[in-house]
């Protein structure tokens, strides 16, 4: 295990030189994804999914001395295309989130604005990549502020579908925009999660909460030089920890706007 347990999971978007508006900000290109995984692996990181960080939190599984977590939400075109065979030849397991919503041949069923997406079919190509898949919800809503059955219905049915697709359990979410709460994590739990992901910016650890795990999330104004930071555990907070004021603030206000617009995308 790192030094003080600090465990790096890394949140990835689109990894493309010409993404949507919408995405942008959190899209990174080729070449800045290869020097950050030039970065990973000059620390002596060893790349294992999310399963095997749960594993440990909950089960007390040993990790490799220097473990880091590489993730990828919703699922746009690239992911089991270039990006999965970058990490593949670099021999990085990682986990995917995929937004069951945006991945059909409609696209009418998600939140997200138009992007060049995956298609559903292809998740088992992920897993022939090494790459571990979890849900992402339907249509990628503001879970924290929907009603009970819509709730449910969005944490039941992605893992149906995902389920369906791959011909196994899938017990691994990925809240969209990271937004959650008690009472979200109880649902992800009833739902049939072993685990769910949040952002928070900040590095996991060993003592990280399984239902909230903690990412850092890529920008595209990040650099390698960032990810060396990271890997060092220099500039981020080290989850677990409550959280802040703002943060709660946000929720309640998120909340009430959802009462009057109705589900939207939080971009």
């Amino acid at each position: 295990m790192s030094a003080g347990g600090r465990i790096p999971v890394l949140l990835y978007h689109a990894v493309m030189d010409d993404p949507p508006g919408w995405i942008a900000e959190f899209t990174v290109t080729p070449a800045a994804f290869a020097a950050q995984l030039d970065a990973i692996e000059a620390d002596g990181r060893t790349a294992v999914p999310v399963g095997a960080l749960v594993a440990h939190l909950t089960g007390g599984e040993p990790l490799p001395d220097r473990p880091v977590v590489l993730t990828f939400d919703d699922g746009f075109a690239d992911l089991p295309g270039p990006t999965a065979e970058a990490l593949a030849g670099r021999s990085m397991p990682a986990t995917a989130y995929l937004t069951t919503g945006a991945l059909t041949r409609s696209g009418g069923g998600s939140l997200l604005p138009p992007a060049p997406m995956m298609r559903l079919e292809q998740a088992p190509l992920l897993q022939r990549y090494g790459m571990e898949v979890g849900g992402h919800t339907v249509t990628h809503a503001q879970l924290d502020t929907l009603p009970a059955a819509a709730l449910r219905s969005e944490l039941v049915d992605s893992k149906a579908a995902l389920e369906d697709v791959l011909g196994h359990a899938v017990t691994h979410l990925a809240y969209p925009h990271g937004y959650n709460s008690a009472r979200v994590r109880r649902a992800a739990r009833a739902a049939g999660y072993e685990s769910a992901a949040a952002v928070r910016h900040a590095l996991s650890s060993g003592r990280d909460e399984p239902y909230r795990i903690a990412r850092l999330i890529l920008r595209r104004s990040h650099t390698a030089r960032d990810v060396e930071r990271w890997m060092a555990g220099e500039g981020v907070r080290v989850a677990p920890f409550p959280d802040s004021p703002p943060t709660v603030g946000w929720r309640w206000y998120r909340r009430a706007r959802a009462t009057v617009r109705g589900p939207e995308f939080a971009g």
